[in-house]
């Protein structure tokens, strides 16, 4: 009986789960762009650890951005599945019981784009910016590898500008290697003195493809 009541536990608790992501998810639409949709449980532990994420490192107890700017990663693994379940958990592996990192995005090696969360909910995913800022994971960069692919470009670019139909605001696009230069924007929030890490993603090869093709369009880039 104790072990069928646990089994109708985990059963309730994960369909709470799969609708309360599933609202999210809803909530949130009008992107003019083709993505599989791949939505991280957001439970309410998770919008919890968010609220107070968002308290602690920019005076704002919210689970929403604005989004004024693009921020683009590698996953530094060789699978879109290795990324996804690293941010599928609610917290961190370190063991300090914060929320766990995460991103808007995934764009896989062959372009196929993963959407891992609305594109206006708060993503932990570069320091200083997450209060405003839209994150695009690239899986590559295995051992610092600048390998991101021509089709990822294609799928970045094709995220960015869905994005500023949309939010007419973004005018950012920069590295996650690129965040201390990115602090010219004026939209780097940071309340936690020290907390800082330093990140070479994704490449300089990459960002100067982008660069080249979204410049002229009137986004703002940084030094490369």
């Amino acid at each position: 009986m104790k072990k069928f009541l646990l089994t109708c536990m985990i059963i309730f608790s994960g369909l709470l789960a799969f609708n309360y992501s599933q609202a999210c998810a809803e909530e949130n639409s009008g992107l003019e762009l083709n993505v599989v949709k791949k939505f991280l449980p957001w439970t309410e532990k998770r919008e919890r650890l968010t609220r107070e994420y968002a308290e602690l490192h920019y005076g704002k107890s919210v689970t929403e951005i604005e989004p004024r700017a693009v921020v683009i990663h590698w996953t530094a693994g060789p699978t879109w599945e290795s990324a996804y379940y690293t941010f599928y958990g609610e917290t961190r592996n370190t063991g300090d019981g914060s929320v766990n990192v995460s991103s808007q995005f995934l764009a896989d090696r062959d372009g196929t784009i993963y959407q891992l969360m609305p594109e206006n909910k708060l993503a932990r995913h570069v320091i200083g910016y997450n209060w405003c800022a839209v994150g695009i994971e690239n899986v590559g960069g295995v051992n610092n590898a600048e390998n991101l692919t021509p089709e990822q470009l294609k799928s970045n670019i094709e995220i960015i500008r869905s994005l500023r139909k949309k939010y007419p605001e973004i005018k950012y696009i920069f590295g996650h290697y690129q965040q201390n230069a990115a602090r010219a924007s004026g939209l780097y929030i940071e309340k936690v003195p020290g907390y800082y890490s330093v990140k070479s993603d994704p490449g300089k090869k990459f960002m100067r493809a982008l660069k080249d093709e979204l410049e002229d369009e009137g986004f703002i880039f940084f030094r490369i």
